[in-house]
């Protein structure tokens, strides 16, 4: 049997319908009861609902160790899933109880029940920093602790260093490291939130650009690596890198709704974040533009997809027509 953690989220809800849809007997934790409502609703999204009872649910939380043992019982493979994602600097204690030592009690479970193989979900948030002499980042480009990272990034970075410190102990383990996540069905979260800003008329884009893939890609090649004989590798999965204006227009035409107009520079970025942040103190919100977010905006990092490419010949879903066909308003 198959464990999945995060199995309530857009990566997790996803990996559990293809992991059933190939045959699979799957296992999923939830920390909350209605949280499973929203994997449920992906499957009626994808009008796959009798699909849905093959899931067995456990309820059990990656930071509570007895709740995993009910949750480790006759299990194979593991995907791991689960991850706090935000930028907000107030959740940096959250972020790396979460994403590192939830993810030390997942690599400590798997050795001890002798589990065949681990997959990790971690970012490009994780990957190195280029040096002078660097264009692109690949999975061989070196982290530079003296370079600045955001809280989320050494959350994911050090998830990483438990998954390497259980494949030195004997796990077999492979890490992917997904650019921004599009997929349908879960607007409060990641990318969802940025297709629903532009729904509800952003005015604001950037020149900024990053590495962009569809979450059906993502799941097709985390099973497709944890099925072959491909150990103790990681992994670089975009489909391309995009500039944020043209994701945001392909967005906004396909929603049938007006183009972000004005472009966002680093001077009203830098007004913008701090406004956020002064009105976040105020009303205890979370803020969901700090200074990290706009940097990001800013940033135009390049990432390679080579390695995975040659080494399962694999192809991706151009992200332009996978956001005209997830995303049509009738």
């Amino acid at each position: 049997m198959i464990l999945v953690t995060g199995g309530t989220g857009l990566v997790g809800a996803h990996l559990l319908l293809h992991l059933i849809e190939n045959g699979e007997k799957v296992r999923a934790i939830y920390r909350k009861k209605n949280h499973i409502q929203k994997t449920k609703s992906l499957f009626q999204l994808y009008n796959k609902s009798a699909l849905f009872d093959a899931v067995e649910w456990v309820h059990a939380d990656i930071l509570d160790i007895p709740s995993l043992e009910h949750a480790f019982v006759n299990i194979s493979k593991v995907y791991h899933c689960a991850a706090i994602i935000s930028f907000d600097p107030k959740d940096e204690k959250l972020l790396r109880k979460t994403n590192i030592e939830g993810t030390a009690n997942i690599v400590n479970f798997c050795l001890a029940k002798k589990i065949e193989k681990l997959c990790y979900v971690s970012s490009i948030a994780a990957l190195g920093d280029l040096a002078a002499h660097e264009t692109i980042i690949t999975e061989e480009t070196e982290w530079n602790p003296e370079k600045y990272h955001n809280d989320y990034a050494i959350s994911k970075y050090g998830a990483e260093m438990e998954i390497w410190r259980g494949q030195q102990e004997g796990l077999n383990v492979i890490i992917v490291n997904p650019g921004v996540i599009i997929g349908p069905g879960f607007q409060e979260q990641g990318s969802g939130q940025l297709i629903q800003k532009i729904a509800d008329g952003l005015l604001f884009y950037t020149s900024g650009s990053t590495g962009f893939v569809s979450v059906e890609d993502v799941v097709r090649i985390m099973y497709q690596l944890m099925q072959s004989t491909i150990t103790n590798e990681k992994f670089i999965l975009i489909a391309e890198n995009i500039v944020f204006k043209d994701i945001f227009n392909t967005i906004a035409d396909t929603l049938k709704v007006k183009r972000p107009s004005i472009e966002a520079k680093p001077f009203i970025l830098g007004i913008t974040w701090r406004l956020h942040w002064i009105f976040s103190l105020f009303t205890q919100k979370t803020n969901n533009l700090s200074r990290d977010t706009a940097r990001s905006f800013l940033s135009k990092d390049h990432y390679s997809n080579n390695k995975i490419k040659t080494t399962l010949n694999t192809s991706f879903t151009d992200v332009h027509q996978y956001i005209k066909e997830k995303f049509a308003v009738n």
